[in-house]
């Protein structure tokens, strides 16, 4: 005796086509929803602080500089650490209101051994801004200050014309943003930017006087909309 097979009803077949169709799209939301989340999570500090630069396909040039002893220091000598690099001068009064900023971003970092804070002064030496660091600090410098008098590094290889400017460079010595003017350095955002090169974190965006490109463009443009310069 032949057993018959229940009949397909075209009602079913289209059901179950919704149903595959309507869980093929829930796993393609949740996939883009995921992707789109770590993208906002990787590109957030990067996006709001405005940055003048951002990139990774220029190396930072080497350099070697005394310190306020009289030591050479050298730029390479801080490979495998996150850098932030400040060019700065005595006349130049933001960079003076900006010390503060520095010195609490240095005790901010100290318990990441993997960053570094640098400050290059283009004046002639220790005697020449000594004090002015400590009235604009109101005591003591806790961090490195090195000497350019010449320019030499400031403009001759970095191309840094007006002060303050500041740089960051990732643990392979790699740019990876620039920061025209003051910036609130012991600012949260400030820190997760600094965390997220620290991690290899980083957002996939170019930035060049002021116009972004890249994966996360429009991202980068939606995130920095209303959000004002620091």
């Amino acid at each position: 005796m032949m057993s018959s097979q229940p009949e397909t009803k075209p009602w079913m077949v289209a059901a179950q086509l919704g149903f595959v169709l309507f869980a093929a799209l829930l796993v393609f939301g949740f996939v883009t929803s995921a992707k789109e989340g770590e993208l906002r999570r990787r590109c957030a500090a990067a996006c709001i602080l405005h940055p003048d630069y951002v990139g990774a396909s220029r190396l930072a040039p080497d350099f070697s500089l005394k310190d306020m002893s009289g030591q050479e220091v050298t730029l390479r000598s801080f490979r495998n650490k996150v850098v932030v690099l400040n060019f700065w001068t005595k006349t130049c009064k933001p960079c003076l209101e900006e010390m503060p900023e520095f010195s609490t971003l240095q005790a901010l970092l100290r318990e990441r051994k993997d960053t570094a804070l640098l400050t290059v002064s283009a004046d002639e030496g220790p005697d020449d801004v000594r004090d002015v660091l400590k009235i604009a600090l109101r005591g003591n410098v806790t961090f490195p200050v090195l000497f350019d008098p010449n320019r030499q590094v400031i403009t001759g290889q970095y191309g840094t014309k007006l002060f303050p400017e500041t740089w960051i460079i990732d643990k392979r010595g790699v740019i990876r943003a620039r920061f025209d003017g003051t910036r609130p350095w012991s600012n949260p955002v400030m820190i997760e930017l600094i965390d997220a090169i620290r991690s290899g974190s980083y957002c996939p965006v170019e930035i060049h006087n002021a116009h972004a490109s890249g994966e996360a463009a429009k991202l980068c443009e939606a995130l920095s909309e209303g959000v004002p310069s620091p």
